[in-house]
């Protein structure tokens, strides 16, 4: 089975953490948190900074490393490093999601999560 690695940002804002909704592809409406592929010879803190500012124009200080969920999707494995991350600069205007919410610990069950991605809320949950 094909290894697909990613990196996501939990971008935190006082007690809320930033969720994203798919706007294209195979899981289309479904909830993430934002990021993207790493390209080679980028490190994950590359990557996942390229990635914010394409998909939300934003400039980001990535942080401590929350974990990395490995998810047998049918057709390929993901394997997703997440990052906690802070705005430094930008308003995370959205160019590729259809929505996006910030969510207190007491929301974070309150959308449909993708599969990789609700592993990652109950590590979130402890650290907000």
């Amino acid at each position: 089975m094909k290894t697909i690695k990613v990196v996501a940002a939990v971008i935190k804002n006082e007690d809320k953490i930033f969720a994203t909704q798919r706007g294209y592809g195979e899981f289309k409406d479904g909830w993430e948190f934002p990021g993207g592929k790493i390209e080679a010879g980028e490190t994950p803190q590359q990557a996942l900074k390229r990635e914010i500012r394409e998909e939300l124009d934003t400039v980001i200080e990535v942080g401590k490393h929350i974990d990395t969920i490995e998810y047998d999707y049918p057709t390929f494995h993901l394997s997703m490093q997440c990052f906690w991350c802070t705005i430094v600069e930008g308003n995370l205007v959205l160019k590729e999601h259809e929505a996006a919410k910030w969510l207190d610990k007491e929301h974070l069950y309150s959308v449909d999560w993708l599969p990789a991605d609700i592993g990652l809320i109950g590590k979130i949950e402890k650290d907000m």
